[in-house]
């Protein structure tokens, strides 16, 4: 994968594709191949006439991956894609997030609305105010010596997809410590750029997205059936509502 630098860092991503972009950021423990290629994504996009742009966040994926819980606050991150539109020569692009990649995409969307020409919030609704709740059992989780000490149900979820995508656990708990920083309910009333809220059925760690929604002037909250938090990352469903809104919002 090409690289580029922000804050110091080396940051890798992968470029699909020809038409109007769309810079998919994605979720905690992931990488831009997990999220997007495998999930089917990129090809959702690419068949539709998109540019695919997929970035590994800081911590994730092939990007350097510091130990430093300071490195992963939300608008870091969000200066991380910028800096990735800039590398690319890409004024303003479409950007779709899921998981802590919607909260990045939300920073975004706030504190770079010039960049950003519409937004999507997969995987992410009133917890990006309202936080997560289990963050600390996720890190205890991960810094575990072995999986068979964990109980506590999400803790166990997210070792196992770390050791499945073989991560730096060290680096992904340092993360947890600042990436779930919750956005302020007054930052939230300012985003001004299209929105869609997509949030699984089943899904408990999201929050809800219609609440979310009508904080947000003209943004629109689609629920994706009969999903949970993992499993609504790659549903047909979701592409399709993602698609249509795409559809509308770009100019």
């Amino acid at each position: 994968m090409p690289t580029f630098q922000s804050d110091g860092l080396n940051l890798a991503y992968e470029v699909f594709g020809q038409g109007k972009p769309v810079l998919c950021i994605h979720g905690f423990a992931s990488s831009g191949k997990v999220n997007w290629i495998d999930t089917g994504w990129v090809e959702t996009l690419t068949d539709a006439g998109y540019q695919a742009i997929v970035l590994d966040n800081r911590g994730h994926g092939l990007s350097d991956k510091p130990h430093d819980p300071d490195a992963y606050y939300p608008s870091d991150m969000a200066r991380d894609a910028v800096a990735l539109l800039d590398h690319l020569g890409i004024e303003r692009a479409a950007v779709l997030g899921y998981s802590m990649g919607a909260r990045i995409a939300a920073f975004m969307a706030f504190e770079h609305e010039e960049r950003v020409a519409c937004v999507i919030f997969g995987g992410m609704g009133m917890n990006l105010i309202n936080g997560l709740s289990d963050g600390n059992d996720i890190i205890a989780g991960l810094r575990a010596p072995s999986l068979e000490e964990l109980t506590h149900p999400t803790a166990r979820q997210f070792r196992i997809f770390a050791d499945h995508t073989k991560s730096d656990r060290e680096a992904l708990a340092a993360c947890m410590e600042t990436s779930r920083q919750p956005m302020a309910r007054a930052d939230v009333r300012r985003i001004n750029v299209p929105l869609l809220v997509a949030v699984g059925e089943a899904d408990e760690m999201a929050g809800s997205p219609e609440p979310l929604a009508e904080l947000i002037p003209g943004a629109i909250a689609y629920v994706i059936p009969k999903r949970d938090h993992m499993r609504a990352t790659g549903d047909k469903a979701f592409k399709a509502a993602a698609l249509d809104f795409l559809g509308k919002a770009l100019p």
